[in-house]
């Protein structure tokens, strides 16, 4: 019994270290710039990146959160792990990213992570929050609107694509954290003062 949850454990300890990886952190000390925590929103994410470290910057945090999702899934995969595990194991990067170890446990909002994640473990469920987002963000060209509306989405989208139960259970806690980590962005959509995107 412990040889085969040593494994599985060992990955999702791992897949949390990696998601600790704060990359808006890290890239805007190396830049030179302020701790993200400390400057717009105080999330450390891409969208805040983007308020004062420009596109290149932002593009590149967005595209290391995505990917601090997807290599532990994949190395999940590959020592050939059930569903449960690869969806727990993309659960332990998003709580990583959001609670990182390294920083204090002061994360961000982890949509990039958690997406990284679920692309991994499953594509077609990854596609549909995206088009979701997509969707609504030409409409609205509200970012914060698009993620919590994909996020509301994803576990009914998880009914039809993941076979898995106790995955899609993973599945929904995560899209439930999401929601609450953007309870203050609801609160001013709610309010009307969340602002659009240029």
């Amino acid at each position: 019994m412990l040889e085969t949850i040593a494994l599985p454990l060992i990955v999702i300890v791992g897949a949390y270290l990696i998601g600790s990886l704060s990359s808006a952190i890290i890239l805007c000390k190396l830049a030179g710039l302020p701790d993200p925590r400390t400057q717009g929103s105080g999330n450390p994410g891409a969208t805040n990146v983007l308020r004062f470290g420009g596109k290149k910057l932002a593009a590149t945090v967005l595209i290391i959160d995505v990917i601090k999702g997807i290599l532990p899934v994949v190395i999940a995969r590959l020592l050939d792990l059930d569903t449960t595990w690869l969806a727990a194991t993309a659960f332990a990067a998003f709580l990583g990213h959001l609670y990182p170890i390294f920083f204090d446990f002061k994360g961000g909002k982890g949509v990039a992570t958690a997406l990284g994640g679920l692309l991994a473990l499953s594509p077609p469920l990854a596609g549909c929050i995206l088009l979701t987002w997509l969707v609504v963000f030409a409409i609205s060209r509200i970012s914060s609107l698009s993620a919590i509306t994909a996020a509301a989405l994803t576990p009914f989208y998880s009914l039809w694509m993941i076979d898995s139960i106790n995955a899609r259970w993973i599945v929904f806690v995560m899209a439930v954290m999401l929601l609450v980590r953007h309870q203050s962005n609801i609160k001013r959509l709610l309010s009307g003062e969340e602002g659009q995107s240029k």
